[in-house]
């Protein structure tokens, strides 16, 4: 299975950028697809971002135009880079492979999720 391992998180002040990364052996040659989630202390897991093998993009409403998904597939890692940061958006962020069949993603793909990264901005 892909596993992903997250790093890039920190702390910054509203305003900031932070750039997170999610390298995940394998996720380039076995055609897999990226999501970013987040999940706030007391609060659901938030769907945020995602990359498909065709690198095809999509975001939440919530984080469009300040949050940018990209990969490096030499590298077998996405990024989020996340700028204008606000208070609300301290949470763990992590990724998770996502299989996409019609483009050609191994079964090895299928819902393989990181540790998470820790990310605080400060008022």
């Amino acid at each position: 299975q892909v596993q992903p391992v997250e790093s890039g998180g920190g702390s910054v002040q509203a305003g900031g950028s932070l750039r997170l990364s999610c390298t995940a052996p394998g996720f380039a040659s076995y055609r897999c697809g990226m999501e970013w989630y987040r999940q706030a202390a007391g609060k659901q897991r938030e769907w945020l971002s995602s990359i498909s093998p065709d690198g095809s993009t999509n975001y939440a409403q919530s984080v469009k135009g300040r949050f940018t998904i990209s990969e490096d597939k030499a590298e077998d890692t996405v990024y989020l880079q996340m700028r204008s940061l606000k208070p609300e958006d301290t949470a763990m962020y992590s990724c998770q492979t996502r299989r996409e069949p019609l483009h050609g993603s191994s079964f090895l793909c299928k819902n393989a999720w990181g540790q998470g990264t820790q990310v605080t901005v400060s008022s």
